[in-house]
């Protein structure tokens, strides 16, 4: 059994809209990021590739490399997985935090979305949401941020029944 966490913030500002897991959830306000932005698709590729053992979003899709340019962050989680094959997915928790910006309203398409493109049920994802109570930048309304837990039984141990 593997578990990994991932996590990623962005500050808010840049074009609209702000997405999570490909889903618009704010269509006044945008994240100032490299690709799209979508900090709940990049959480989660982070948490797979630990998982794995493969790094992190970085290595492998670098926001120095202008091909990454306003790149589809769902586009990028798909590539993830199929890097992380090796993986047997067995749950996904997710946390948006934010000030302002309402998950609620959205939570089973960002579910729904997350698990088509890991190939899991919708009931092994699960999508919540915080606030700072005003605290710090991100309660102040100058960013979001989103932590991803994954559990996974790798092929080796998951072939074996290991432990």
């Amino acid at each position: 059994m593997r578990v990994s966490w991932g996590f990623d913030a962005h500050r808010l500002g840049g074009d609209p809209p702000v997405l999570l897991a490909g889903v618009v959830v704010d269509s006044g306000r945008g994240v100032l990021a490299t690709s799209d932005g979508d900090l709940v698709a990049h959480a989660v590729a982070d948490a797979l590739l630990g998982a794995a053992g493969l790094g992190d979003l970085g290595a492998h899709f670098p926001s120095s490399d202008p091909r990454w340019e306003d790149a589809d962050s769902m586009g990028l989680l798909t590539r993830v997985v199929d890097m992380c094959s090796q993986l047997d997915i067995r749950y996904l928790d997710v946390t948006v935090i934010a000030q302002e910006v309402r998950v609620a309203p959205h939570r089973t398409a960002i579910e729904e979305a997350l698990a088509a493109v890991l190939g899991i049920d919708a009931e092994l994802v699960s999508v919540k949401a915080t606030t700072t109570d005003g605290m710090g930048a991100i309660g102040a309304g100058e960013g979001i941020a989103a932590t991803a837990v994954v559990t996974a039984m790798t092929a080796a141990t998951g072939a074996s029944g290991g432990d």
